[in-house]
Parts: C-alpha cells; sequence; structure tokens
C-alpha cells in the first residue's frame, strides 16, 4: 500500500518524501486555506516539484461546464496533476469527459460501493471513499473501502482505491490489510505509523547497555 499524505503543507510534504515514504499528496481548498495560501496554482506547482507521484487538486465548480473546465486548466499545471471531482451526479458525467481526453480523476467524497461504481465506470483513476466521516455517523468506513477493493478486483478494473478521511494508524492497518492501494494521511498520523511504546523502550535500553559495556572498557 503506497502512503500518500493528505496536506498543503509544504515543510511536512518535504519531510514526508525526504523519508522516502510519501509518493503522492492530496490537497483540497480547505487544506489549502489552513496554510494561509491564496495562490493556489503556485502551491500546487511547488508540491508538484517535490513530490514524485501523484498530487491530487479539487475543482471548485458544481455544474459539468465548469468542472471539465476547470479540470482541464489544472491539469495544464505540472505532469502529475490528478484533479478531484466529487462523487455527485455532474461528477459522474464530468469525469467521463475528462477521462476521454486522457486527464487523470480522482473520484472524491465517496461513501458508498454504487458511487464507486459509476465512477469508475466513468474512467476515474483513482476513488476516494472517505472512512472517517463515514465512522463519524456510525457507519463502517472499513467496510466500505472493503466492498470497493473486492469489487474492483472481482471485475479486475484499473482504478486505484485511496482510503481517505484518516484519522488514527489503526485505519491505516486496516486499509492495508483490506488491500486498499493508498493511504492518504494527515502528517500526525504518518509520524504516528512509526511509533510504539516497546520500540522506545528497545532503542533506550541498547543505548543504556552500550554506555555500560564502554564504561567497564575504559576502566580495563
Amino acid at each position: 500500500m503506497k502512503i500518500f499524505l493528505d496536506t498543503a503543507n509544504i515543510e511536512h510534504i518535504r519531510h514526508g518524501v525526504g523519508l522516502g515514504v510519501v509518493t503522492g499528496v492530496t490537497t483540497n481548498p480547505s487544506l489549502v486555506s489552513r496554510e494561509g495560501k491564496v495562490d493556489y496554482r503556485k502551491l500546487v506547482q511547488e508540491i508538484c516539484a517535490i513530490v514524485p507521484g501523484p498530487v491530487s487538486t479539487e475543482v471548485l465548480g458544481q455544474d459539468v461546464k465548469t468542472m471539465v473546465t476547470q479540470a482541464r486548466e489544472i491539469a495544464k499545471w505540472a505532469d502529475n496533476v490528478v484533479v478531484k471531482i466529487p462523487a455527485s451526479l455532474e461528477g459522474v458525467e464530468a469525469t467521463a469527459v475528462l477521462a476521454k481526453e486522457n486527464i487523470k480523476v480522482n473520484f472524491t467524497l465517496c461513501f458508498t460501493l454504487n458511487q464507486v461504481v459509476l465512477g469508475a465506470a466513468a474512467g476515474a483513476t483513482f476513488v476516494s471513499p472517505f472512512v472517517g466521516r463515514l465512522d463519524d455517523i456510525g457507519e463502517d468506513g472499513m467496510g466500505v473501502v472493503s466492498d470497493i477493493v473486492e469489487y474492483l478486483d472481482y471485475y479486475k478494473l484499473p482504478t486505484q482505491v485511496i482510503a481517505a478521511s484518516i484519522r488514527h494508524p489503526q485505519h491505516c492497518l486496516m486499509a492495508a490489510k483490506m488491500g486498499a492501494h493508498i493511504a492518504t494521511v494527515p502528517y500526525e498520523v504518518l509520524l504516528q505509523m512509526i511509533r510504539h511504546p516497546l520500540t522506545d523502550r528497545g532503542i533506550e535500553r541498547f543505548r543504556d547497555d552500550w554506555k555500560n559495556v564502554m564504561a567497564r572498557e575504559e576502566l580495563l
């Protein structure tokens, strides 16, 4: 399973890519606004220059014509840009138009398998089920991811699953076990994924034991 960062923070992206584990980024207007950035295009292009893989960038239009027009423009920003299109009826039509033009689409804000069936049929490169938001209303977010993965595998469809709205490392573990192609995670979750108290204790113990060995050698 690949790891993407769900952020627009340049320093966090540089760190994740520098670790050698982050291969893509997902953004949206809300994430950009948190960074206080006003030049959306410039920021996305900066991210695309850092990240080796796909960078998902969202359209703001609601109707088919506006979404397609915006997507065509966004697709020119960088070679690794992927356009995020919402899982609405208009979004399905826009996805079909863009797919025929070989513009990669991340069909986003998916909450049901039915939405994914339509997005994949329209030619979406990625589909993004929002796990955390489903959990928030008492539904089984990871269950939906599992259904989507099973469906795409059964019909051998090329569309890839991005497990999105990840809230904690357990979500990442479950997404990996269910066969999601990608998990897009907040920076804080990325840092949490490597942490474990037994690892910390082990490192501390090895360090203390080595200090004791060196101290004895100095006495000899």
